[in-house]
């Protein structure tokens, strides 16, 4: 069986762009490309001490941690989209700063699980004020609507990046 872009729940280009003004379209390219740029720049790394001091790959891990409890290495990467492999390579030098721990599993001894350590909580705590400062001071001139608004849109950007992320065939890993 062939495998399309429709089969695999992506309309071919010209069903998705047909409907669409292509200066909102070049628009928004545009700006998600500034948008990268500036969060690079920028790494959204607060305010403060705790400026820049976490990189996004190790927010993430202790971000998904706290919100969702310990786990292995595969659910870990699957819900974030990744290679166990990359998993493994990230988490590693946060178990060797004592924010993750591995334990053992709960229903089965012999499998690894990780969670935060009380030290990454505290500190996932303090880098996640930092941010939370910065979006204040960003969005300082927005309506708690605009804000709102934003988040959502940008949560549903997000979200369809993903499922086109996806369904797109994936490059074998350079050798």
């Amino acid at each position: 069986m062939t495998t399309t872009a429709a089969t695999r729940g992506v309309p071919p280009e010209s069903e998705t762009t047909a409907a669409i003004d292509p200066v909102v379209l070049d628009a928004l390219q545009h700006q998600v490309a500034v948008f990268a740029r500036r969060a690079e720049q920028t790494r959204l790394g607060g305010v403060g001490q705790a400026r820049n001091s976490m990189d996004r790959a190790a927010y993430l891990l202790l971000n998904r941690l706290d919100q969702e409890g310990p786990m292995g290495v595969k659910a870990l990467a699957a819900g974030m989209g990744i290679d166990s492999s990359t998993v493994t390579r990230q988490v590693a030098p946060l178990v060797d700063s004592g924010l993750v721990k591995r334990t053992s599993h709960p229903e089965d001894g012999r499998a690894v699980v990780l969670q935060l350590s009380p030290r990454g909580i505290a500190r996932l705590e303090e880098v996640r004020t930092s941010r939370r400062e910065l979006m204040a001071i960003v969005t300082d001139e927005w309506t708690e609507q605009e804000r709102n608004d934003f988040t959502t849109l940008l949560t549903r950007f997000n979200a369809s990046l993903s499922v086109i992320h996806n369904a797109l065939p994936q490059e074998p890993p350079n050798s």
